[in-house]
């Protein structure tokens, strides 16, 4: 009974990450640019960041990265580590490919969360989980909001209500980038959770410019878990290489999320 209770929730954790999930210019130029950003609406600033967007996604056909999975649970049965290296490979449209460089730590962690949460990300882009995911008002409803530790990079700051209650949507905050209107930071929690032993699971990711790209650079996952235990997972995204990229619209800049 203990056992089979230990391998489900070790599977619930897997649920971490399933919301999981500059430019140059002349001095004239840039203060042109502010003063028109400034008298943007927030309808205006979401149509921007959709429309962007989908002009990087469609710009960006293949990159390579690295990434480090580092996972700690603390609680029933017992406090647990593990770590995973990868390299990934993106290829469009809908493709990454997963190369395990090392692991080490708890082979329950590794092979029944870490390696499950790759799958998971293969599986959230095939078919119509694309379209349904997609950071657009078809999937979710935006309020500005003011006041939230925006930035001069980041000046735009909204909440995000999901239209539908999804594991693979999120509820929360998110920052939008001047210029390239680009979404740079996260703040959110799954719109449903993955199962009843979890809690609560609060997400913070941001993302940086890489090339002409916004690509993520740091996941936090933290799990509070029914039976008292807590869960934290961090991704660390490093080493990224666009390998080919087209062109993309004078207007637009950035990358796709």
């Amino acid at each position: 009974m203990v056992q089979r209770r230990r391998c489900r929730f070790f599977l619930f954790l897997s649920g971490l990450i399933l919301t999981a999930l500059g430019l140059h210019a002349g001095a004239a130029k840039a203060a042109a640019q502010e003063s028109r950003e400034a008298r943007l609406t927030g309808q205006q600033v979401v149509d921007r960041m959709v429309e962007s967007n989908a002009a990087r996604a469609a710009a960006l056909e293949r990159y390579r990265g690295r990434r480090t999975y580092r996972i700690e649970y603390a609680g029933f049965p017992k406090n647990l580590q593990a770590e995973m290296v990868v390299e990934v490979i993106y290829q469009a449209p809908a493709t990454k490919t997963f190369t395990v460089v090392s692991e080490k730590g708890s082979s329950v962690l590794v092979n029944r969360v870490l390696k499950r949460l790759l799958a998971t990300e293969q599986e959230s882009m095939q078919g119509d989980n694309p379209k349904k995911t997609a950071l657009n008002k078809e999937n979710y409803n935006f309020t500005p909001i003011e006041g939230q530790d925006a930035s001069e990079e980041c000046p735009y700051v909204f909440a995000v209500e999901p239209k539908v209650a999804s594991k693979l949507l999120y509820r929360g905050k998110i920052w939008i980038s001047a210029g390239d209107f680009a979404m740079c930071r996260l703040e959110a929690e799954p719109a449903k959770r993955p199962d009843f032993l979890i809690k609560q699971t609060t997400v913070h990711q941001t993302y940086a410019k890489v090339a002409q790209f916004w690509l993520p650079t740091l996941n936090r996952s933290v799990a509070t878990i029914r039976l008292g235990g807590t869960a934290t997972l961090t991704i660390a995204y490093q080493d990224y290489e666009i390998l080919a990229a087209r062109p993309m619209p004078e207007t637009v800049s950035g990358g796709p999320q």
